[in-house]
């Protein structure tokens, strides 16, 4: 009973902050969404701030997203402890086993099919391509995510600047994004003389940079979900027993 005690008590405690953390990000994320006007507002009144700050409003969906799953894994194992409901732990252990095989077909798919993988990139890469000569300048959720991206890693387009050449965006302002170039204003010429590179590129030099801590990061969340995985497995064999 001890044991079966501590578990209890370590799967409410860890669920409990997965809970708050998860409600805390949903809350942030739903009111970046309905009451975008006024952090707007804040935000272009800090002294000195970027007008790309403004752009942080569109992860609003994203936390609201991240947050929601955060909540109701937080909630099942909470309650599933305390209640000592083999059902709400089943459900949370069957949660946490979808989003850990998924991670590891895609891991899979990226090391033994990486053709196959290149080639869903390529796709998704076309695909971008479109959504830039079509919407950027027009969306304002799509030009302000690119505008975010590309100002964040420093890059333009997916590929590069061509990704905007006869763009909706560069027919009606004659010039390409500033992020393309290292001056302003971004003419054609300014960015085919530009040395910034595409996202693309960029995001895989980022990734090859930091390769030892993203694979320290994803072994560190793949530990502690298969110790979640154990232990809620644990107390709904310990709790069947109990009944039996």
């Amino acid at each position: 009973m001890g044991c079966f005690g501590f578990l209890k008590t370590m799967m409410f405690i860890f669920n409990g902050i997965i809970f708050l953390a998860g409600a805390a990000i949903l809350g942030v994320g739903i009111w970046v969404k309905v009451d975008s006007g006024s952090i707007l507002g804040f935000l272009q009144n800090i002294p000195g701030a970027s007008v790309q700050l403004g752009q942080v409003l569109n992860v609003g969906y994203l936390l609201i997203a991240v947050g929601a799953v955060l909540v109701v894994l937080g909630f099942l194992g909470c309650c599933g402890a305390v209640r000592e409901s083999r059902c709400m732990l089943l459900m949370f252990f069957i949660i946490i086993l979808i989003v850990f095989i998924a991670e590891v077909a895609g891991a899979i798919v990226l090391l033994v099919f990486k053709p196959l993988a290149e080639n869903l990139i390529k796709q998704l890469g076309n695909e971008a391509v479109k959504s830039i000569r079509n919407d950027y300048g027009k969306n304002a959720d799509l030009t302000g995510l690119w505008n975010t991206t590309m100002k964040g890693l420093k890059c333009c387009g997916f590929n590069n600047y061509t990704d905007f050449t006869n763009s909706y965006f560069v027919n009606e302002t004659k010039s390409y994004p500033f992020q393309c170039c290292t001056g302003v204003p971004c003419s054609e010429a300014a960015a085919i003389n530009s040395t910034v590179t595409g996202c693309f590129p960029a995001l895989k030099t980022l990734v090859d940079e930091n390769a030892v801590i993203i694979i320290a990061v994803a072994l560190g969340i793949a530990a502690l979900e298969l110790a979640a995985m154990i232990v809620s497995m644990t107390l709904y064999c310990k709790i069947g027993s109990k009944v039996d």
